[in-house]
């Protein structure tokens, strides 16, 4: 038999074509089957950049500044900022026009006053939070039991006698007072007294040395 060579070759017919079975796989009974792989997704960590706050300073000028535990001057001092030393401010009373402080050497907080010439702020307040506290001073007291007027140094207040009851009686900022009796001619001091919250004292003797008590 002759072949041309250019002729293609012949292509089988469908008898000559044998069937491909594919067998289904049969686990035997308590084999599980096996579960596909999961998917792992490869997250990325992201760490939050934290931007700190400008810092703010207060600085005690031509003077030594009162710490006190809360912004009034009705609060107890709680330690002292003194001439020409600074204090990291973390927080303002922005009604009271005060600045909570970290008191230095130490791990408490207090409050200055920026309204005072003693007092110089460096930075930009407004980028700290705004503090209101919400607890109030406990008044003090200082009554006068004598029949003589009394004088208070600081603040120069003169306490009526107690013969003009209730003037005889006023509320002190918590500091050191002292008393003269202004009824003696060279006006002596009668009594030296460190007011503090809550405390009620009264001038007992008067500049003669005649001693009175409270009704």
């Amino acid at each position: 038999m002759r072949v041309a060579l250019d002729s293609p070759p012949a292509l089988p017919t469908p008898q000559d074509i044998e069937p491909i079975v594919t067998e289904e796989q049969v686990l035997p009974i308590g084999i599980p089957s096996p579960k596909p792989p999961k998917e792992v997704s490869v997250g990325v960590k992201i760490t939050p950049t934290i931007t700190p706050l400008p810092e703010v300073t207060i600085t005690a000028v031509k003077g030594n500044l009162f710490i006190r535990r809360g912004p009034d001057m009705a609060f107890n001092p709680v330690g002292i900022l003194y001439e020409g030393s600074s204090a990291v401010v973390i927080a303002q009373d922005v009604l009271s026009k005060w600045v909570q402080i970290v008191v230095p050497d130490s791990d408490q907080t207090g409050w200055v006053s920026i309204q005072t010439k003693y007092s110089k702020v460096g930075g930009d307040l407004s980028s700290l939070p705004n503090f209101t506290p919400t607890y109030w001073p406990v008044a003090a007291y200082l009554r006068n039991c004598t029949y003589h007027r009394m004088y208070i140094v600081p603040g120069g207040i003169r306490l009526p006698s107690r013969d003009e009851y209730p003037e005889n009686e006023i509320w002190l900022y918590p500091g050191i007072y002292t008393v003269y009796d202004i009824d003696m001619p060279d006006e002596p001091a009668v009594l030296e007294v460190d007011i503090r919250e809550g405390l009620e004292v009264e001038i007992q003797v008067d500049g003669s040395g005649d001693q009175r008590g409270c009704p």
